[in-house]
């Protein structure tokens, strides 16, 4: 069964926590951060992103990236400060976003559970990405971003989760980018009970979003344990910083897809080709209404595509309507034979809407676009259940967790 402890975190004070968090370093690039900490000391990306300090072109590397992550955070504890939460909590974070609310629970979760797969995975990840964040943690000795997870509801776990958010919150601010965050500490005795429940009725969670920070959890608890003779596996390095929802609170956007060219073809051409396999009809509808069905903007126009062959019998992969319309119309019409590595084809978070598609075509900068139905939670679940690995870019989750509200230090 999965375990989900208390612990103490190193939190901000609440008048201090807007101005300290900050958004994940993964959704940002370099530029992008430098421009949301200007003026502001406290920032977090300071910590997660702190080559947005150091000379333009900096290798993001080098061992003077992670020096300067550790002063940065040094700095931080002092200045902000953060300080320890007084005894072990959960947290119940809740966030808010276009009047819609989602509520889990921030603990600290097994990386023994992670290797034995009791967490369970459904991307592979990258050396590179996991050397990257698992440096940062021994460098900090401290988790600073959560692992995002979803479980199976269980009605006991939801209502003690919904007693402990009638109180005030510790902290409730709104972000810049319109996003609310609330956060509760769960008290000595709800959080052992609601640990208690999660070894009771959860027999495993997921990852929806965060593999490579469980990754580098992991390869930093297996760093700690060889250097330490007295290694018990109770010690704090055992587990790290993560964020579990129940299935039913997560809302997956779409991952839509915008090709640069038609592999040589002409609209015309590309549609008689694609009919072969596809009703193709144009549509004042952007958005396909269910799965298995898809929107496509071409030309200035926008076309409704329902395959004529049957999707029965498909694994819970090939099932996913990314798979089908990577297997007929990306691959063998459009000759994009591995989307991972491919120049020719670029993916758009569903958050950006329709009129982003819409808006690359316009600019050139996309001939062709596609407008998919999101991935469910089901489906995330069955794949990972069944072993299996989602296709790359299948998932975009919404809103995004905030670094900086609390970190796991050991």
């Amino acid at each position: 069964m999965a375990v989900f402890k208390p612990f103490r975190a190193l939190m901000p004070k609440p008048e201090q926590v807007a101005q300290v968090s900050a958004v994940p370093y993964d959704v940002v690039n370099t530029q992008e951060a430098a421009a949301m900490a200007e003026g502001n000391p406290l920032s977090f990306l300071r910590v997660s992103r702190p080559e947005i300090e150091l000379p333009e072109g900096t290798n993001l590397y080098s061992d003077e990236v992670y020096e300067k992550a550790a002063s940065n955070f040094k700095r931080l504890c002092q200045e902000a400060p953060l300080d320890f939460d007084p005894v072990p909590n959960l947290y119940i974070y809740a966030l808010t976003m276009n009047g819609r609310t989602q509520v889990g629970v921030a603990g600290a979760a097994s990386t023994k559970d992670y290797d034995t797969n009791v967490i369970k995975k459904h991307e592979t990840t990258r050396k590179d990405k996991e050397d990257d964040r698992a440096r940062h943690v021994l460098t900090l000795r401290s988790q600073t971003g959560p692992v995002f997870l979803t479980f199976r509801d269980n009605e006991k776990i939801n209502a003690l989760i919904a007693t402990i958010t009638q109180k005030t919150p510790f902290y409730d601010f709104t972000a810049p980018d319109g996003i609310r965050h609330q956060l509760w500490k769960a008290g000595s005795a709800r959080s052992a009970e609601l640990s208690h429940l999660f070894v009771k009725f959860i027999p495993c969670f997921y990852i929806a979003d965060g593999h490579h920070r469980a990754a580098s959890a992991s390869r930093a608890a297996a760093a700690c344990k060889a250097a330490n003779p007295d290694h018990t596996g109770s010690e704090e390095y055992n587990y790290f910083l993560a964020v579990a929802f129940p299935a039913s609170e997560l809302k997956i956007l779409p991952y839509n897809r915008a090709l640069k060219d038609l592999n040589g073809m002409n609209p015309a051409e590309f549609i008689s080709r694609l009919t072969d396999e596809f009703e193709c009809e144009e549509t004042d509808s952007k958005e396909p209404s269910c799965p298995g069905t898809f929107r496509m903007y071409i030309d200035g126009k926008w076309f409704a595509l329902t395959p004529k062959f049957s999707t029965e019998g498909l694994s819970p992969v090939d099932s996913l309507d990314v798979s089908i319309l990577q297997d007929h119309v990306l691959s063998p019409i459009l000759g994009i034979e591995d989307p991972r590595t491919s120049k020719r084809i670029d993916f758009i978070g569903g958050i950006r809407g329709t009129a982003e598609l819409e808006r690359l075509c316009k600019e050139g900068r996309a001939v062709l676009c596609f407008s998919m139905y999101p991935t469910t939670v089901e489906q995330l679940m069955a794949i990972a259940d069944a072993g299996s690995i989602m296709p790359p870019k299948s998932t975009w989750f919404e809103p995004k967790l905030r670094d900086g509200l609390v970190c796991h230090s050991f």
